[in-house]
């Protein structure tokens, strides 16, 4: 089968959704899909090989297409420029055949509309003008939680027509051979001290306010580590140098809440190293109290209790991150891409 992911993407990007698509495609081709992944010619500070950045094998084609750049004008800019890209892009697939995916409902839209066969993969409950009438236009949906399927299905999209996928993690690239002291001294992080660690953006309903909030309480001889803005290929060794790997999403949003699916949290499973997660419908579709540990969300002195707690009860909390270590085996990207192949072949048949 023949299957074009048209993205809005800058390649390569250290953020989430870089990684997540070009995984995707990966074990998308892996499982003998034809596929391109169209993007734009646009880059940020990192002029990497997508391929190298994000250490992923060449079995797919990536097509850059020229657009105007208007990002830095800020909410406008960002429509100016996917308005843009849906055009170029439409131009450049006009006249192929095959299955069209993409993140964009806006993209969705239009490329139903031109008469192509789409499938949208929504992430954070869209609900604007574009996603409804995707959904009576009747448009396939795969989306990343349970949540968000509740979510669309009371919105009116059929049972049959969405799917869920989440995120995966690629558990040969965690699982590495260094131990903690050797990870350490590679990153110039204190061998005595005790470390709790967040890797990950800042945004608001990503919770990091309160995981700082709690590294003002805690002693001196706890180091708080937030990684944002690392190569992928690095976050597996910060992983394993921390004792202790903090999710403090924040309970006050909606996609937090409810829809999230983050990959940091397969990562962290991967890694071997117990987990604190603010207890959330979300967080709670993939862990639980035999494989983490919750705290109540935004709340940095239940933070703060627990990271005492699971430092004074070692052996416990190995045995979670063991339990964590073999629930992760589920959510591999070519389990991923199996769950997205159904979704393929149903409108291909």
């Amino acid at each position: 089968m023949k299957l074009f992911y048209v993205a809005n993407l800058r390649l390569p990007t250290w953020r989430a959704h870089g990684i997540q698509i070009m995984k995707t495609c990966e074990a998308l081709a892996e499982k003998g899909v034809d596929l391109e992944l169209v993007a734009t010619t646009h880059t940020i500070d990192v002029k990497d090989d997508p391929y190298d950045y994000y250490a992923v094998k060449r079995n797919f084609k990536i097509i850059r297409l020229w657009c105007v750049d208007f990002a830095r004008f800020g909410w406008l800019g960002f429509w100016v420029g996917l308005i843009n890209f849906a055009f170029v892009s439409l131009l450049y697939v006009i006249l192929k055949k095959g299955v069209f995916y993409t993140r964009e409902e806006f993209i969705a839209f239009c490329l139903k509309v031109a008469g192509k066969r789409v499938i949208w993969e929504a992430h954070t409950g869209q609900r604007n003008i574009f996603a409804r009438l995707l959904i009576k236009m009747h448009v396939p949906v795969v989306v990343i939680s349970q949540g968000l399927k509740d979510f669309y299905i009371k919105l009116g999209v059929r049972g049959e027509l969405i799917a869920v996928a989440h995120d995966g993690v690629d558990l040969e690239r965690f699982a590495i051979e260094q131990n903690k002291i050797e990870t350490r001294r590679k990153l110039g992080i204190d061998e005595n001290k005790k470390v709790i660690l967040y890797t990950g953006s800042r945004y608001a309903w990503k919770g990091v306010a309160t995981l700082e909030q709690a590294a003002k309480i805690l002693s001196d001889e706890i180091q708080t580590i937030i990684v944002t803005g690392k190569s992928y290929l690095e976050i597996p060794l910060y992983l394993k140098a921390a004792d202790i790997l903090i999710l403090p999403n924040s309970a006050k949003d909606q996609v937090s809440k409810h829809f999230t699916s983050p990959m940091k949290l397969f990562e962290y499973m991967a890694s071997n190293t117990p987990i604190i997660a603010s207890d959330l419908p979300s967080i709670r579709e993939i862990l639980n109290d035999q494989n983490a540990y919750f705290v109540e969300p935004d709340n940095s002195q239940s933070l703060v209790d627990k990271v005492k707690y699971v430092l004074s009860h070692e052996t416990e909390a190995q045995t979670k991150a063991q339990a964590a270590l073999s629930k992760v085996k589920d959510y591999s990207w070519k389990k991923r891409s199996s769950a997205i192949i159904d979704v393929i072949e149903k409108i291909s048949g």
